[in-house]
C-alpha cells in the first residue's frame, strides 16, 4: 500500500499531499464521476446505485482500504439524511396538502382573475414562484401544466409566452431557494446559515426569474410558435372537491416557513447574542424543521379542513406525500456519502491546494464544477451534491454571507443547459407537445439563462458582502 493510501480516510487531519498524490486523487475523482455519469446516462441505472458504485470506484482508484471507503460513504449518507431528510419529508407533506386540498388551484385561479393581457406572463411567473416554494420541481410542473395549457388556449396566448414564465419560476425556486433538496444539501455540506442563504437566494431569484421568465418568453414565443395540445390537459385536483380553502389562509400557510426562517436570520443579525431570550426563541421557531412542521400543522386547519378532509384522510394523505420522495432521499443520501468520501480521501484538500495557485474566484470555481457535472449527468440534484462535496473546503474561513453565496453559486451552476439526459427535459417536451429541437430552443436556453444570470448576480453580490 502506498503512503498516500495509508493517509487516505484517516480520522485525523492529513499531511500535505504531494504532486503525485494530487495526480492520483485527480484520477480517482475523474474515475468516480465518469462511472456515475456512464451508469446514469448509458445504462440508465438509478442515481442512488450509480452514486454508490461511483463512490466505491473513487475509493479504490485513490488507493483507500475498501472498508474505510464504505465507512466514509455510510457516515456521509447517514449524516446527510439526518440533516435534510426530515425537511424534505415535511416539504413533501406540505406540497401534497397544498395540491390535494385544492389550495394550489385556489391561488392560481385567484391570481389569474386579477391578471389579463400583457400582465399574464407576469402572473404566471408569480404563481409558479409561490407554488414552487414548497413543491418539488416535477410536482410543480404536473400541478401547473393544466393551468398553463388552459390559459394559453382560452386566452389565445402563445404557449411559450405563458409556459416559459411558469417553468422559470419553478426552476429558480428548485435550484436556489431552500427547502428544496439541492440547496439544503449544499447548505449542510459547506455549513452555511440557512436563513441567510434563503434571504440571499430570494434576492438573486427575483431578477433571475424576471429575465428568464417574462422577458425571455417574448423571444421563445417567436422561435417556437405552437398551440397548446388538447391531449395534455389533465383533470385538476380541485375539480373533484365540493369546496376548497380560501386564498389568504392558503398563501399564509405557504409563506409561513419562509417568514419564520427569514425572521430568525434577521434576529441573529440584529441581536447577535446567543444568550438573549428573543434570539433563542427565534433560533427555535426559525429552525427549518420547526418552521416546516409549523406550516404542516397549520395546513391541517387552513387547507385540509376547509376542503372537507376529515381525520381519516390525514394519514393516507401523508403516506401518499411521502411515497414519491423515497428515491429522492436515497439519491440525496448517496450523494452525501459520495461527498464524505471525497472529503475523507483528501480530494477536498486537493481542490483547496490547487485552487490557491489559480486566479479563479472560489464562487466561479464552484459554479463551473456544478455546470460540468450537470452537463454530464443531467441531474441538478446530483450536480449540487457532488459540487458541494468538492468545494466544501473552500468555505473554510469564509464569512456567513460568503458561504451562503457559495451555496447559491453551486445551485446556479446545477441548472445549466438541461438537455437529453435530464428527465425534466423530456417532461417539458411531452407536456408541451414539442420536438427535441423546439425544447432545446425554449426550455434548455431558459435553464442556461437562469444559470448564467444567477451566477453573475452571485459574483456581483460577492463584491459587497
Amino acid at each position: 500500500m502506498t503512503r498516500l493510501s495509508v493517509e487516505l480516510l484517516a480520522a485525523d487531519a492529513p499531511e500535505p499531499i504531494t504532486s503525485a498524490g494530487h495526480a492520483q486523487l485527480g484520477i480517482a475523482v475523474l474515475a468516480g464521476i465518469a462511472v456515475i455519469v456512464l451508469l446514469i446516462t448509458k445504462f440508465k441505472l438509478h442515481a442512488f446505485l450509480s452514486l454508490t458504485l461511483g463512490t466505491l470506484v473513487l475509493g479504490a482508484v485513490a488507493g483507500a482500504p475498501l472498508d474505510k471507503a464504505i465507512a466514509s460513504f455510510t457516515t456521509g449518507l447517514g449524516t446527510t439524511v439526518a440533516g435534510v431528510g426530515v425537511l424534505i419529508a415535511l416539504g413533501a407533506i406540505l406540497g401534497k396538502m397544498l395540491a390535494d386540498s385544492g389550495g394550489a388551484d385556489q391561488i392560481v385561479d385567484t391570481i389569474l382573475e386579477k391578471a389579463g393581457g400583457r400582465s399574464m406572463p407576469w402572473a404566471m411567473v408569480l404563481i409558479a414562484s409561490v407554488i414552487g416554494l414548497p413543491l418539488f420541481f416535477e410536482v410543480g410542473v404536473v400541478l401547473l401544466i393544466p393551468v398553463v395549457l388552459m390559459v394559453a388556449k382560452r386566452g389565445n396566448y402563445s404557449l411559450m409566452r405563458i409556459g416559459i414564465p411558469a417553468l422559470a419560476g419553478l426552476s429558480v425556486m428548485h435550484g436556489l431557494v431552500p427547502p428544496h433538496p439541492g440547496p439544503l444539501v449544499a447548505i449542510d455540506a459547506v455549513d452555511a446559515n440557512l436563513g441567510v442563504t434563503l434571504a440571499l437566494g430570494v434576492l438573486v431569484a427575483i431578477p433571475t426569474v424576471i429575465i428568464a421568465g417574462p422577458l425571455f418568453s417574448r423571444y421563445a414565443a417567436r422561435w417556437v410558435d405552437v398551440p397548446a395540445p388538447d391531449r395534455m390537459i389533465p383533470q385538476r385536483a380541485s375539480e373533484e372537491l365540493e369546496r376548497r380553502p380560501n386564498f389568504g389562509p392558503t398563501l399564509a400557510t405557504i409563506l409561513l416557513p419562509v417568514v419564520l426562517m427569514l425572521s430568525k436570520a434577521l434576529v441573529d443579525i440584529v441581536i447577535d447574542d446567543p444568550e438573549n431570550l428573543t434570539q433563542r426563541v427565534f433560533d427555535v421557531v426559525g429552525s427549518p424543521m420547526i418552521a416546516l412542521l409549523a406550516a404542516v400543522l397549520v395546513g391541517i386547519f387552513t387547507l385540509l379542513r376547509p376542503a372537507g378532509f376529515g381525520k381519516d384522510r390525514l394519514s393516507p394523505l401523508v403516506e401518499k406525500g411521502l411515497a414519491p420522495i423515497a428515491g429522492i432521499l436515497l439519491i440525496v443520501g448517496a450523494g452525501g456519502g459520495f461527498k464524505q468520501t471525497l472529503i475523507d480521501s483528501g480530494v477536498g484538500q486537493m481542490v483547496l491546494d490547487i485552487s490557491k495557485d489559480w486566479s479563479i474566484p472560489a464562487l466561479l470555481l464552484a459554479w463551473l464544477i456544478a455546470v460540468a457535472i450537470r452537463l454530464a449527468t443531467g441531474s441538478a440534484t446530483v450536480a449540487t451534491i457532488s459540487a458541494a462535496g468538492l468545494v466544501a473546503p473552500l468555505a473554510e474561513g469564509m464569512s456567513t454571507g460568503e458561504t451562503a453565496l457559495l451555496v447559491l453559486a453551486i445551485g446556479a451552476g446545477s441548472l445549466f443547459f438541461s438537455h437529453v439526459n435530464d428527465a425534466g427535459f423530456w417532461l417539458v417536451k411531452e407536456y408541451f407537445g414539442l420536438d427535441v429541437g423546439q425544447t432545446v430552443k425554449t426550455w434548455s436556453i431558459m435553464e442556461t439563462i437562469i444559470s448564467v444570470v444567477a451566477g453573475g448576480l452571485v459574483l456581483l453580490l460577492s463584491l459587497v458582502i
